[in-house]
């Protein structure tokens, strides 16, 4: 009678051994002096207040309120599967969730990753970690911690699948919750990055059931490959959004945030206004990127459908007061964003 081992069951202990041997120096590099080391230990440690930030200032919060925020890719991993670039993916899951934390006004402080293999693969974890780690860098925010689950069985071969946990802080007295918003309020989009991670049921289904394309297709109207275009990383506003809270004041100034996502821009905008209050947006106020044109051109997509499910170009959204959407504008640019006034805040 054969002995049965987890091996022959498809986890391979050795292997998952020397994928984890890999991922201390990765993880390693978005650690600040706030996160306490327990190398080996079964949680990661973050000290939230008292630790010297970049320039020298002490952060320290009175009244501090913790913010968490969960999302993965969604079918974009099956692209990443398709083409084996696995490399920016973790970028959009850092982004998923860390965009939406600093909707409430919050600085994202750790990251914890959720990654499900049908085996243990060194190289694939290497790649999506450093992915990962990369978009924590991008937004000063610590990976502290994750888990690499072995589901033999659960995938097909060469599949996976990701989730990402957030948890970040805000001062009271400075969340952003949309309460603040008026009447006459001005509405600044910043540019996205293309598709982010919305929407990838569909365009899959446009761009390779439809019009047949390969991954590799270069396509004149983008100027890129399908596979460059559409594993382009989703923007992370972490950096910039905090600044513009600092300079502008939240609330006093900066009112609201919204996250564009999927249900695109009314409706995202929609969850964050007071009651009474209605998002006027004015048509052909930003330049929707070539991508948007491309899919919808490909599938006959009707413009309520494209407006529904994807961000044509806007990823985030400042409410704002009237007073200084021109300086908000000018600091936007500064921070190396193209944004537009998109439209304004109505009675219904």
């Amino acid at each position: 009678m054969e002995k049965a081992t987890y091996k022959s069951s498809g986890v391979d202990l050795d292997v998952y051994a020397e994928s984890m041997s890999r991922l201390p120096k990765i993880v390693g590099k978005t650690f600040s002096p706030r996160v306490l080391r327990l190398d080996g230990g079964f949680a990661g440690l973050f000290q939230l207040n008292g630790l010297v930030k970049e320039g020298g200032a002490t952060r320290n919060y009175e009244d501090p309120v913790l913010v968490s925020c969960t999302d993965g890719v969604g079918t974009k991993i099956k692209i990443a599967c398709q083409t084996n670039r696995h490399s920016t993916v973790g970028i959009d899951l850092v982004a998923m969730s860390v965009n939406d934390a600093i909707c409430c006004g919050a600085e994202p402080l750790f990251f914890l990753d959720y990654v499900a293999c049908p085996k243990d693969d060194p190289d694939l974890l290497e790649e999506l970690v450093t992915g990962i780690a990369k978009g924590c860098e991008e937004s000063g925010c610590a990976l502290i911690g994750g888990e690499t689950a072995i589901l033999s069985g659960m995938y097909n071969p060469g599949e996976y699948d990701l989730a990402g946990f957030c948890v970040g802080v805000a001062e009271r007295s400075k969340i952003i919750d949309g309460k603040a918003i008026c009447e006459n309020d001005v509405l600044i989009g910043l540019a996205s990055s293309g598709c982010h991670s919305n929407g990838y049921s569909l365009i899959r289904r446009v761009v390779f059931e439809i019009a047949g394309h390969n991954p590799d297709d270069f396509v004149p109207e983008l100027g890129k490959t399908v596979a460059d275009e559409l594993l382009t990383p989703t923007r992370l506003y972490v950096k910039p959004a905090l600044a513009l809270f600092e300079q502008f004041g939240a609330n006093d100034g900066i009112r609201g945030v919204a996250h564009i996502t999927g249900g695109g821009l009314v409706e995202n905008l929609s969850r964050i206004l007071p009651e009474g209050l209605q998002c006027d947006i004015t048509p052909d106020s930003w330049e929707v990127p070539p991508v948007f044109k491309w899919i919808q051109k490909l599938g006959a997509i009707d413009d309520d459908e494209m407006e529904r499910v994807f961000n044509l170009g806007l990823g985030l959204v400042l409410v704002v007061k009237p007073e200084i959407a021109d300086q908000v504008q000018n600091a936007v640019s500064e921070l190396g964003i193209r944004n537009w006034r998109v439209g304004s805040i109505k009675h219904v």
